[in-house]
């Protein structure tokens, strides 16, 4: 288990909250997160199975963007609950499609702002872990601390 810390301490040194976790493969690969104290969409740029903070290209969501995501987002968190809860079983998952009206229509509505533009910027994003649930409707329980790429 990877050492936790608190959102005192994350937030002191540093370290910003992600919202919504798009993507996993050994680490977060796409997702949103805060960047400079504001949403930003985040995609994996070079992953790398070490031990080291990995390089993401950031850009940034917009207000209605983010409004999106989260719904989404709460819509799978609160399945996630119920599913670790065995209370359903994975083929309710709404990422399936079939499963959920809104959660099918935010797919269609959310794709353009998940297109990462030619200009966005490239970081290091270094990962710490909260105390709390894996997934929640606030977010995940990694936090980022980002740094300009070489």
């Amino acid at each position: 288990m990877a050492e936790t810390w608190d959102e005192q301490q994350l937030t002191a040194d540093g370290f910003e909250r992600v919202y919504v976790e798009l993507e996993w493969y050994d680490g977060p690969r796409a997702g949103l997160a805060d960047v400079d104290g504001k949403p930003h969409y985040f995609q994996g740029y070079d992953y790398d199975q070490a031990d080291e903070a990995d390089e993401y290209r950031v850009w940034p969501a917009s207000e209605a963007a983010v409004a999106l995501e989260r719904e989404q987002w709460a819509i799978f968190a609160e399945w996630n609950e119920r599913h670790e809860a065995a209370t359903v079983g994975p083929d309710t998952h709404p990422g399936q499609g079939g499963i959920d009206a809104r959660y099918d229509a935010l797919v269609l509505l959310l794709a353009p702002y998940r297109q990462m533009p030619d200009d966005a910027r490239q970081l290091v994003g270094e990962v710490r872990f909260d105390a709390g649930a894996r997934y929640r409707v606030d977010g995940t329980d990694y936090w980022f601390r980002w740094r300009p790429s070489r």
